[in-house]
């Protein structure tokens, strides 16, 4: 091979860029030449992927399954009790907001929304939480969205509710016209929404009026305002008009709501727990490229002093490390994605959903090859100070 690679190199003395094409080529003939270093530092990236992949796929999941009811809910803007940064029962809000709100230059639609924390009674005794969701089915803002069975007109009727499908067992094995308890109110299903699950009890939707009796709300209160604009409206300057007619109250954006609830989060205990999983995941990646790497290295002393006796310099071995480094990132990087995602596949459920984002997908390569350059550098050090005249010792 040191025969092949100094006539290589010979040709290749007229033009930078044929020298460089000859150095790449090394470098992969090397990794393809000792395959176990090459199996065993592609496993460490795969490692690495995998573990730092799936843990924000994860997180990125259970962030998408406490934001969706602000995705999903067609509001603009949301008038909501101070600093809300959940949609989940809490405090309430006076009714007059909403009649503020309708009155508001700007404000094509304001609709009430109201939930209340309950449970329902299971036919063989015990209960189950769930949160229930009021709204205006003539404005249809903050209803029910992934409906897998029932039409949401069936809600007009009396005592009415979608439920969650992923729970019909645990709610004692509801079907289409079951007959339910609910905060001491017999309720009839009509339909059922998929997914529909954030951190706390799964949302049941019905009839704000419904909602209201079995919660045993007064009349005069409600949980957040739903604002949308007019075509002409601007969002600010309407944000703004709304929060002087709405003391006591805060207006906020879809995008910013969303926002604060993926904060809160990862504030809190998820942003610890999934960033010590996916650092871990990258650090022990990191060691094992380092060390794959740089007992390469070590392994092949008198090979990489033989080509600098025949007339590589430092810069065509830290090229060749480099190139290395570039092709374990990206094939760990492909093997590590695929296995994730079929992983994703197997365990996708309506109570836990791993998301990977297209942006996840394009960035794993550049860091995986940020990440196996730097883990190069203990062999790039001990490359710079070989000496060529010991392949003669």
């Amino acid at each position: 091979m040191t025969v092949d690679v100094a006539a290589r190199l010979r040709a290749a003395r007229g033009g930078r860029l044929r020298r460089a094409r000859a150095t790449i080529v090394l470098a992969l003939r090397m990794m393809l030449y000792d395959k176990p270093k090459l199996i065993g530092t592609t496993l460490g990236v795969v490692f690495a992927v995998v573990l730092a992949a799936q843990q924000l796929g994860v997180l990125f999941g259970l962030l998408q399954k406490n934001t969706m009811f602000v995705d999903n809910a067609r509001a603009q803007l949301w008038i909501v009790p101070p600093n809300t940064s959940q949609t989940a029962p809490g405090q309430r809000l006076s009714t007059a907001l909403l009649d503020q709100a309708r009155a508001t230059p700007g404000v094509a639609v304001a609709a009430p929304l109201l939930m209340v924390g309950t449970s329902v009674t299971k036919p063989g005794g015990g209960s189950e939480a769930t949160t229930l969701v009021g709204f205006d089915l003539d404005l249809g803002l903050g209803g029910p969205w992934n409906i897998v069975a029932g039409d949401v007109a069936a809600l007009r009727g009396p005592d009415a509710l979608f439920f969650e499908d992923a729970q019909r067992e645990k709610f004692g094995g509801l079907n289409l016209g079951s007959v339910r308890e609910v905060g001491g109110h017999k309720v009839r299903v009509v339909g059922f929404t998929w997914g529909l699950q954030p951190f706390g009890p799964p949302f049941s939707f019905a009839d704000l009026d419904t909602v209201r009796d079995l919660g045993d709300v007064p009349s005069d209160q409600l949980s957040f305002v739903l604002v949308t604009l007019t075509p002409d409206a601007d969002p600010a300057v309407v944000a703004a008009e709304l929060a002087a007619r709405c003391p006591g109250a805060e207006v906020i954006s879809t995008t910013a709501f969303h926002d604060r609830i993926v904060s809160t989060l990862l504030r809190q205990q998820l942003g610890i727990t999934f960033g010590t999983s996916t650092a871990f995941g990258l650090v022990i990646g990191f060691i094992i490229v380092a060390l794959s790497m740089f007992s390469a290295v070590i392994d092949n002393l008198r090979e990489y002093g033989t080509l600098k006796a025949i007339g590589l310099t430092s810069w065509d071995l830290t090229r060749m490390l480099i190139v290395q480094s570039i092709v374990y990132a990206l094939l760990g990087s492909l093997i590590g994605l695929g296995l994730v995602a079929a992983m994703s596949a197997g365990i996708r459920s309506a109570n836990l959903v791993v998301i990977i984002p297209r942006t996840l997908v394009l960035a794993t390569p550049i860091i995986m090859a940020v990440l196996c350059m730097l883990a190069s550098v203990l062999a790039l050090r001990r490359v710079r100070k070989l000496e060529p005249g010991m392949v003669f010792r």
